[in-house]
């Protein structure tokens, strides 16, 4: 039994770094993003849940803008066009399926 933060840390990019544990179907992500940091509108094949633990990320998904704070998720389907910023530091967890084998 490991803790998610023994897994080696992977940058993502300025800002945003995670921990990230693979199953045969599923990638689970614990992810630090430092306040006003970016991630730039993109999509992916995997099915993607994101839940708030500490901190406000405010969010475009499908085109529609969420503000998610501590205790919210959204559920962000396959290849939906989505982007991220962090309004404050924040602590996430993020579920994806299939596996995201580029975050191994």
């Amino acid at each position: 039994m490991k803790q998610i933060t023994d897994i080696p840390i992977k940058q993502l990019s300025n800002g945003i770094a995670g921990h990230y544990a693979h199953g045969s179907s599923t990638t689970l992500g614990y992810i630090s993003i430092k306040k006003d940091s970016v991630l730039g509108l993109h999509h992916h094949v995997h099915e993607q849940i994101t839940y708030i633990l500490e901190g406000q990320l405010d969010m475009i998904i499908g085109g529609e803008n969420y503000s998610l704070t501590a205790g919210m998720f959204h559920i962000i389907p396959s290849n939906t066009p989505h982007s991220a910023f962090a309004a404050t530091d924040c602590k996430v967890i993020d579920v994806f399926s299939p596996v995201r084998e580029d975050y191994r």
